[in-house]
């Protein structure tokens, strides 16, 4: 493989920069604007969801590389190598399938004892990158059959399609689907093919199982603001209580009769 390829979802990288832009005007807006004690919980909230989108929205990818796939999710990151994929599709978000030898068996995932591994782990990973709703999947499914069952009910009792100058229609043209669902396919295809001619390759490579770490930065991003906002509202609120009573004592004290007594020369 020459250089790594990036899959994520383009709408989640639209929806971000948008959410980006936003927040940016209304923080400088409250910067300029902004006095009171509302002000900083507003800000607050906004570095808060600011933070929630970049872990759900900004994040999610898969990378391949040379040796494997690195599926990084909101919180936590996948290292997969090409000999323990077993298999690649598009759910609800994209699987990929691990299989590896377990007890020092040998041979890869590829190989096979009896046409079953002899001791292999398993284990799906879903990444949060690519999404495909089943719904959209089966009325894709449906608009594709649509045409040939159409076109299947034309044909006479010799199986002989009525209607065109060579007494049939013609294949028909495959109907358009979802671009999220061919989108899906097309990175599910990418990604089979990437994994099929690395384990092509020779020499063979053993198939480990993968490995899952925390991406702790993305605890942060939502912990810290998280944190600030509850004192934002906890702290701050007492003190900015105590100096609207402060000033409506100062305001009384000065519109009473002996204060105005006293100012009279």
């Amino acid at each position: 493989m020459a250089e790594r390829q990036k899959f994520r979802s383009p709408f989640a990288v639209v929806i971000w920069w948008v959410w980006v832009l936003f927040a940016v005007a209304n923080l400088v807006d409250l910067a300029v604007q902004g006095r009171d004690h509302l002000s900083v919980v507003a800000a607050f909230i906004l570095v808060l969801v600011t933070g929630v989108m970049y872990t759900t929205a900004q994040r999610p990818r898969i990378v391949a590389d040379e040796d494997g796939l690195t599926i990084s999710n909101p919180l936590r990151d996948h290292r997969i190598g090409w000999a323990a994929v077993a298999g690649v599709d598009a759910a609800e978000l994209l699987r990929v399938r691990c299989e590896w030898p377990l007890d020092g068996a040998p041979g890869t995932a590829a190989e096979t004892s009896a046409g079953t591994p002899a001791s292999t782990g398993r284990r799906a990973i879903y990444s949060w990158a690519v999404h495909s709703s089943r719904r959209r999947q089966v009325t894709a499914q449906l608009r594709a059959e649509r045409p040939r069952l159409r076109s299947g009910s034309l044909a006479g009792p010799a199986g002989v399609r009525h209607g065109g100058p060579g007494g049939s229609f013609g294949d028909p043209e495959p109907a358009g689907q979802p671009s999220a669902v061919v989108d899906s396919q097309q990175i599910v295809a990418a990604i089979s093919a990437l994994a099929g001619q690395a384990q092509a390759a020779s020499p063979p490579r053993r198939a480990t199982a993968p490995v899952s770490t925390w991406y702790w930065p993305a605890f942060a991003a939502i912990a810290i603001p998280a944190l600030a906002l509850v004192v934002a509202i906890l702290a701050l609120r007492p003190a900015a209580g105590f100096r609207r009573r402060t000033a409506g004592w100062t305001a009384a004290t000065a519109a009473s009769p002996r204060s105005r007594r006293a100012r009279r020369p």
